[in-house]
């Protein structure tokens, strides 16, 4: 057995742990499944829903903990029950709409299982393919209306966006002040909102005190500025070297990118102690 340094690791899926093409490598999975036999808690924290993590989570063969929605949702990854959910007003969420109405965007609200789209189009099939998991399309009435008929209060809203868009509409999204709300960015084409007491950081605080684990002894990675809460909050923030610039001006960086086993090199390099 070799002696863990850092018990906890909490990493991003999209852009972090998965390659482009939607793959892990094999070698990567070998390193995680050696690093939890040994005693180490390995844990995805992505702004994916449920739904869209849950058989990625499983293929890796993890148990425990999953946080989904940007740390608005805490499950356990056998069973599916939550252990903590956060989500924004139907007041709020509908202003959110209305907003993202008014600026012509492609609109996703999610509930814990499901999520609506106020598009049906190219880019809701690339969307769903990639996460596994098909939208309930809104189009007979304004998403925003429907929203506020059914009263879903929803842990996250996004946006889909044009990358050279996502500044703009990121900007005109914080200059509403939605009462209690963040507004991030998870990659170039998405803008996202949830309730702001609530983030990637809290989750990995909530972690660290689940498995008892101090907060010093835990490592965060991330690739995008949406991964910065708990990147900060962590004992060791990581950035993969495929990051936002952004994000790198801000943490340690990675000699390698999602695409060259990241998260294989935080696991030796960091995870156990020096022999």
């Amino acid at each position: 057995m070799r002696k863990i340094n850092y018990p906890l690791i909490v990493t991003d899926f999209d852009g972090t742990l998965v390659k482009e093409d939607g793959t892990i490598s094999e070698i990567t999975k070998r390193s995680i499944t050696e690093y939890i036999q040994n005693g180490g808690h390995f844990v995805i924290s992505t702004g994916r829903m449920p739904a869209g993590i849950l058989p990625r989570a499983r293929e890796l063969g993890l148990k425990g903990m999953l946080s989904c929605g940007q740390g608005a949702v805490i499950l356990d990854i056998d069973t599916k029950q939550t252990v903590f959910e956060s989500r924004l007003p139907n007041k709020t969420a509908v202003a959110i709409c209305k907003k993202m109405e008014s600026l012509g965007l492609h609109i996703h609200v999610y509930t814990l299982w499901e999520y609506y789209s106020n598009m049906d189009d190219d880019a809701l099939k690339d969307y769903e393919n990639v996460v596994k998991s098909k939208a309930i399309v809104v189009t007979e009435q304004p998403i925003s209306e429907y929203v506020e008929k059914e009263n879903i209060e929803p842990y996250k809203i996004m946006a889909m966006v044009y990358p050279e868009d996502n500044e703009r509409i990121l900007n005109a999204m914080k200059a509403e002040n939605f009462p209690n709300c963040y507004v991030t960015r998870s990659n170039a084409m998405l803008v996202e909102l949830g309730n702001a007491n609530n983030s990637k950081g809290t989750a990995v605080t909530y972690l660290a005190k689940h498995y008892g684990i101090p907060l010093e002894k835990t490592i965060a990675v991330g690739d995008q500025i949406n991964d910065l809460s708990m990147l900060e909050v962590a004992g060791l923030g990581l950035a993969v070297k495929n990051a936002d610039q952004a994000l790198k001006e801000r943490v340690i960086t990675l000699d390698y990118t999602n695409e060259e086993d990241a998260l294989k090199e935080v696991i030796e390099k960091y995870g156990y102690e020096k022999a």
